[in-house]
Order: structure tokens, then sequence, then C-alpha cells
């Protein structure tokens, strides 16, 4: 899987991060439910059933830590999870791209969305699920602009990339670069991963151990 390069301190501090006992701390599903900015967090965007809970359920070493659905739209809140010391939020965004929603209800969690993007002074990153055999979609692009709005940092990983040969991997890796050239706020390495095999996890665990380093 691609991504950038770690020192084998780095991963063994990120697979050390992730062996911690996560457990779900809260649900906000409006902006007055946030719970205080105190720590670190790191966020995870993506399309509606890209695999974000598959996602945090792989990086945390849990099968059901977050909820997994084949419905989209489910993850109708922001769901943070968090370890007893405390060091660190890892939070699930709801997923963006439903057509079966009320337009209604979209718009309600796309205000949620701005205000938590807008107002985090703690949020270190947000991780930007793509789906690796579909590469970047036109609602994809709207989250990213949105964060290049509220100067979010953020970073693309590839879901799902198992699911496709290596030939065509590294095409989408180098096509999804070369999109996220184009924004601001986008961090230029991509991370391809498979939750079901386990590929890439380990990166994206050192990134994740890292940014956290890097705050203190």
């Amino acid at each position: 899987m691609t991504g950038a390069a770690f020192s084998d301190d780095e991963i063994e501090a990120g697979r050390r991060l992730f062996t911690l006992p996560w457990d779900f701390a809260r649900g906000a599903p409006e902006l007055e439910h946030l719970p205080p900015d105190d720590r670190p967090e790191i966020a995870f965007a993506g399309r509606s059933n890209v695999g974000k809970s598959s996602l945090i359920n792989a990086l945390v070493g849990q099968l059901r830590l977050a909820r997994a659905s084949n419905t989209p739209g489910r993850t109708q809140e922001l769901n943070f999870f968090t370890v007893p010391d405390a060091r660190l939020f890892l939070v699930d965004m709801p997923g963006y791209g439903f057509a079966e929603a009320p337009k209604t209800k979209v718009k309600a969690w796309n205000k949620v969305l701005r205000g938590y993007l807008a107002g985090r002074r703690t949020l270190l990153r947000v991780f930007v699920l793509i789906d690796a055999r579909h590469g970047i979609k036109d609602t994809d692009e709207e989250i990213l602009e949105l964060l290049d709005t509220a100067a979010v940092s953020y970073q693309a990983v590839l879901t799902k990339a198992d699911k496709i040969s290596r030939t065509d991997l590294e095409k989408v890796t180098a096509e999804t670069k070369a999109a996220l050239a184009k924004h601001p706020a986008a961090f230029p390495d991509v991370i391809a991963t498979s939750s079901e095999k386990g590929g890439g996890i380990d990166i994206l665990r050192a990134e994740i151990a890292r940014l956290i380093a890097s705050a203190g």
C-alpha cells in the first residue's frame, strides 16, 4: 500500500497508540452537544458507505467500535471515540453524498459539519476517505472545498485498495494527488488502505501518531 515513509519507531508508536482501550465517548447531533475541545482531534470524513466505520474499527483493532451499516446516511451525528488517559479524540463524521436522506436533514447535517470544522481549535487533521475503485467524485469535491474554506488540514485515504489491481491503484493514487494539488488545505501524501486485509493501516496509525507527537 502506498503512503508516506515512516521509521520503525514511528510505526511502533502508531501501533502502541491503537492498542489502547478505545471506547465510544459521545455522539453530537448538534453543535451544543460537542464535547469540550480539550485534546487533539483527528476526524474521518467520506461518502456514505465508503468504509469509514470499517477503517476506524481496523485502526483500533476492534470489530464494532464504530457501527458499520449498509444503509446510506445512517451515521447522523459526530461520533467521538477516546481512550482512558484522554489524550486524543477520533471523530467519525456523518457520511455525505447520499440521495435517500431528506433535504432538510442534509441541510441540518451540513450546518453541524460547517460549525464543527470552523470552531474546533484542536482539530489536527481530517482524513477524507475516497473509494479506490471510483476515485474523487463531485460529492468529494464539495467536502474538499468546505475544508479549504474552513482552513482545516486534510489528507486523502483510499479505501478498499485490495479490490483493484496494483496498476489501477497506482493510477487512482496519482489522479488523487493531482486533484488535491489544486486544494490549498490538502496534505500532499495519499494513503491507500484495506480495512479487510489490513493494508496501509500501520501507515495511517503512524501518521496519526506523528500528528499527535507534533502537537505536543
